[in-house]
């Protein structure tokens, strides 16, 4: 819908035609497509406590992260699926990447890999706080300015240059132009770099903070 709406109500105007904006836009959509849906681990892991599913595992002869670890990796699966419909949908509408297929393959595998960095996040929240709806808020209202506030939908030049900064400052901006490089064969070492460091940061950090609300979990 995203796509479809910016695409052609906002395209001519912002680009000077809705098939070079479609350009610039699709690897963004997808960005904000699939960083919205890693929200929902934590959402997940909020209902099973919530229903008693979290006691049952806790019961079970296994591994004790063993859940939580499934369902991070599990998720995978839920991106590359919403990863696979943005992309067909910009195939439909005449999008076609200098990068070609490997481009969008490794723009895939980049956006998964933060993805999975960031979702340890929310799966913290869905340990703390105490109902699902109080996830999906908090998510949402984190992510809703990380995500507009970024260059997913225009490029941040045009932007006054206080906001340009806050932009530019962004992580999802890196993210969104460092799968955009992918996608048109522009991408440079620092761009994939950076987002590949923030990614092993947000595990380095709130990946044993995750487990250790898991394991502490009454």
């Amino acid at each position: 819908m995203f796509t479809l709406i910016f695409t052609y109500l906002f395209g001519g105007a912002l680009a000077g035609s809705t098939n070079e904006y479609l350009h610039y836009l699709l690897p963004g959509i997808l960005v904000q497509t699939v960083v919205f849906i890693t929200i929902y681990t934590g959402l997940g892991l909020n209902t099973d406590i919530t229903k008693g599913v979290f006691d049952r595992f806790r019961s079970l002869p296994i591994w004790r992260p063993a859940a939580l670890v499934g369902a991070l990796l599990g998720d995978a699966a839920r991106y590359t699926m919403a990863s696979t419909m943005v992309i067909v949908l910009g195939l439909v509408l005449g999008f076609r990447p200098d990068g070609g297929v490997l481009g969008m393959l490794l723009s895939v595998a980049l956006l998964l890999v933060f993805s999975f960095g960031l979702s340890w996040i929310w799966t913290a929240l869905g340990l703390v706080l105490r109902t699902p709806n109080s996830v999906m808020g908090v998510s949402m209202m984190a992510l809703f300015p990380l995500t507009f506030a970024s260059n997913i939908f225009v490029d941040p030049r045009t932007m006054p240059s206080w906001l340009e900064a806050i932009v530019d400052s962004n992580p999802i901006t890196h993210l969104a132009t460092a799968v955009r490089g992918l996608m048109h064969g522009t991408a440079t070492a620092g761009q994939i770099g950076w987002v590949l460091l923030t990614s092993g940061v947000l595990v380095a950090v709130f990946g044993p903070l995750t487990m250790y609300l898991y394991s502490n979990k009454k």
